[in-house]
C-alpha cells in the first residue's frame, strides 16, 4: 500500500518537474521558434529558458532521491505511533529527512539565472526546515491516512512555489 501511494506521489510530482520549461514555448501562431518564422528567440532568453530548464530537472532528481526516503519516514512515524512505544527517534528521522529535501532544494536552485525561480526555491527550502524544525508538524501523522495527507495535499502546499514556476 505504502509503495503504491509514493509511487502515485512521486509520479504526479516529477511529472510535474518533467514538463519544466514547456509553458514558455508557443502557442500555434504565436511568434516563435516554428514554421514561418523569421527568428528565433533572443539569445538572452533562451539561455534564460535553458537556465529554468535544468533547475527545474535537477529538482525533478531532487525529489526522486528525497521523496521516498520522507515518505518511508512518515509511514515508519505512523507505524510507530500505533503502538504504546517511543516515537521520538522516527519523529527525528522524519525531520532529517525533509531537512535533507530542503537542502537539497535550496541546491538545485541556488545557481539559476531565473530570479524567480531562485526565490520560489529558497522559499520552498525555508518553509521545509521550519516545518522539520516545528515540533508540531507532524504530531497528527498517525495512521496511512495522514501519511497519505502528509505526502498528497499538504506537501503540495509547500512546494507550491517550485510548482509554479516549473510547470
Amino acid at each position: 500500500m505504502r509503495q503504491a501511494v509514493q509511487a502515485i506521489f512521486l509520479g504526479g510530482v516529477l511529472l510535474s518537474a518533467a514538463a519544466c520549461g514547456t509553458a514558455t514555448n508557443p502557442a500555434p501562431g504565436e511568434a516563435g521558434v516554428g514554421i514561418g518564422t523569421a527568428s528565433a528567440p533572443p539569445a538572452a532568453q533562451r539561455s534564460a529558458e535553458a537556465s529554468t530548464r535544468s533547475a527545474c530537472e535537477a529538482l525533478g532528481k531532487v525529489y526522486s532521491r528525497h521523496m521516498a526516503p520522507f515518505a518511508q519516514a512518515l509511514t515508519e512515524l505512523a507505524d510507530a505511533r500505533k503502538t504504546a512505544g517511543d516515537d521520538k527517534k522516527n519523529e527525528q528521522e522524519v525531520k532529517q529527512a525533509l531537512t535533507a529535501f530542503a537542502t537539497a532544494i535550496g541546491s538545485a536552485t541556488a545557481e539559476s539565472t531565473d530570479p524567480e525561480l531562485r526565490t520560489a526555491g529558497k522559499q520552498t527550502a525555508e518553509k521545509l526546515k521550519a516545518k522539520a524544525a516545528d515540533a508540531k508538524s507532524f504530531s497528527a501523522v498517525k495512521s496511512t491516512q495522514d501519511v497519505n495527507t502528509t505526502l498528497g495535499s499538504t506537501l503540495k502546499d509547500w512546494l507550491s512555489p517550485l510548482d509554479q514556476q516549473c510547470s
